[in-house]
C-alpha cells in the first residue's frame, strides 16, 4: 500500500511552521496513543499513532523535510537509514522530542537550570540569598557606599575541592554510569530523572573528606561593596548578581538580594517622596506670630507664623523632601504646628494667665471664634 502524504497525515499545509507541525502531531499522538485506545479499535489506533509519529520525525527535521519536499517518500526511504531520527529501535525519538518540554517541566528533563536531554551530569543553578540591611533616613535620601559580610563557599583546602578524603578519590556512580540521570521506561513513555544514588553529580564518594563532609567546599564569610542609591525606600531590594549560593556541577551561582529597612527617624516621617514633621510652638509665639526655625534633612529653614496660628496648622516647604529613585523632582516637607500649653508654671505666671484669661473673656468671641462656633453646635445638638 502506498504511503500517505506526511502533510496530509498531520493535517497541515506544506508551508506549515515547525510549531504548527509539532502542535498537530501532539494532538494526533494524544488521540491515537495505544494507552488511551483499548479494545476493538486498539490496532487501528496504534497504526495511526505510528503513522503520525513517522510523519513528525520526517517533517520536524529540516534536512529530511527538504528531501521529502523535493523527492517525496523516495527521498526519505527508511530502508536507506532515513526516517529513524536517532530514536533507537523503537523509533521513540520524535515522540520524546515533541513532548520533551512537557516532560521537562514535570521531571526536570530540560530547562530549569539543569542538564538537557542529551545526558551528562545534572547542572543546577545556586539558590538566591537574602540580606536585610538597616539604614537611616538620611542614608536612604542621599545614598551611601558601604560594606557587608555575607556567607560564601570556598574550595576545601584539605581535599582541594574533590570531596574525597586525601589519598582516596570519587568513583563513577554505578547506577547512572556517571551521567547523573536515569531513564524509566513504561510502554511508549521514557522519563528522565535525577539519579537517586548520586543526586545528579555522576559520582559517589566512598570516603568523604572529614573537613567538608564530602561537599568539596567550606562555608566562609566574604566582604562585598554595596552602593545604596539616593532615594531608595523601605522594602526595596538591591540585586548583587552572582553572590548567592554556588551552583552544582558547574551550574551558575544564585544572586544576593539586599532588602532595605529604614530606621524610624526622631523627627521626620516619610510618605513617598514627602516628609512630615511636628513643630512645637509656644503659646505666646502662636498668638503673636513670628519667625521660627525648622529642620530639614541636612539643613534648616524658616517659617513665618501669622498672628493667631492655631494648633494643627500645616506649612508646606516645596522641594525640601526626598528625590525618589524614579522621581524627577524632590518631594515636599510638611511642618505641622503643635501649640504647647505651658506646664509647671509658677504662682506669678498663674496670676498673669488668669489676668490674661479675664481680658480675653471681656473681649468676647473675637478672641476665640472657634470656641463660639463649637458652643453653638453643641447647643443645637441638645435642642
Amino acid at each position: 500500500m502506498a504511503k500517505r502524504d506526511y502533510y496530509d497525515i498531520l493535517g497541515v499545509p506544506k508551508n506549515a511552521s515547525e510549531d504548527d507541525i509539532k502542535k498537530a502531531y501532539r494532538k494526533l499522538a494524544m488521540k491515537h496513543h495505544p494507552d488511551r485506545n483499548q479494545g476493538d479499535g486498539a490496532k487501528a489506533a496504534e497504526e495511526k499513532f505510528k503513522e503520525a509519529k513517522e510523519a513528525y520525525e520526517m517533517l520536524s527535521d529540516a534536512q529530511k523535510r527538504a528531501a521529502y519536499d523535493q523527492y517525496g517518500h523516495a527521498g526519505v526511504d527508511p530502508s536507506m537509514g532515513a526516517g529513524r531520527g536517532g530514536g533507537g529501535p523503537d523509533g521513540f525519538g520524535g515522540f520524546a522530542e515533541a513532548f520533551g518540554d512537557i516532560f521537562g517541566d514535570i521531571f526536570g528533563g530540560a530547562g530549569g537550570g539543569r542538564g538537557g536531554r542529551g545526558g551528562g551530569q545534572q547542572v543546577y543553578r545556586g539558590s538566591d540569598l537574602s540580606y536585610a540591611m538597616e539604614i537611616s533616613l538620611e542614608e536612604a535620601a542621599f545614598g551611601k557606599d558601604t560594606q557587608i559580610r555575607v556567607p560564601s563557599w570556598e574550595s576545601c583546602d584539605t581535599c582541594h575541592g574533590s570531596g574525597a578524603k586525601p589519598g582516596t578519590s570519587a568513583k563513577t556512580c554505578p547506577t547512572c554510569n556517571g551521567s547523573g540521570t536515569v531513564h524509566l521506561r513504561q510502554g511508549f513513555f521514557s522519563i528522565q530523572q535525577t539519579c537517586p544514588h548520586c543526586h545528579g553529580s555522576g559520582k559517589i564518594i566512598p570516603e568523604p573528606c572529614t573537613a567538608c563532609n564530602g561537599a568539596g567546599k567550606i562555608k566562609k564569610q566574604k566582604t562585598l561593596e554595596v552602593k545604596i542609591p539616593a532615594g531608595i525606600n523601605e522594602g526595596m531590594r538591591i540585586r548583587s548578581a552572582g553572590n548567592g549560593e554556588p551552583g552544582t556541577n558547574g551550574g551558575p551561582p544564585g544572586d544576593l538580594y539586599i532588602e532595605i529597612r529604614v530606621k524610624a527617624h526622631d523627627i521626620f516621617e516619610r510618605d513617598g517622596d514627602d516628609l512630615h514633621c511636628s513643630v512645637p510652638v509656644g503659646l505666646t509665639t502662636a498668638a503673636l506670630g513670628g519667625t521660627i526655625e525648622v529642620p530639614t534633612l541636612g539643613s534648616k529653614a524658616e517659617i513665618e507664623l501669622p498672628e493667631g496660628t492655631q494648633h494643627g496648622k500645616t506649612f508646606r516647604l516645596r522641594g525640601k523632601g526626598i528625590k525618589g529613585l524614579r522621581s524627577s523632582y524632590p518631594g515636599d516637607l510638611y511642618c505641622h504646628v503643635a501649640v504647647e500649653t505651658p506646664v509647671k508654671i509658677t504662682e506669678h505666671q498663674r496670676k498673669l494667665l488668669k489676668e490674661l484669661d479675664e481680658s480675653f473673656k471681656k473681649g468676647g468671641e473675637r478672641h476665640s471664634p472657634n470656641a463660639k462656633s463649637w458652643t453653638d453646635r453643641v447647643k443645637d445638638l441638645f435642642k
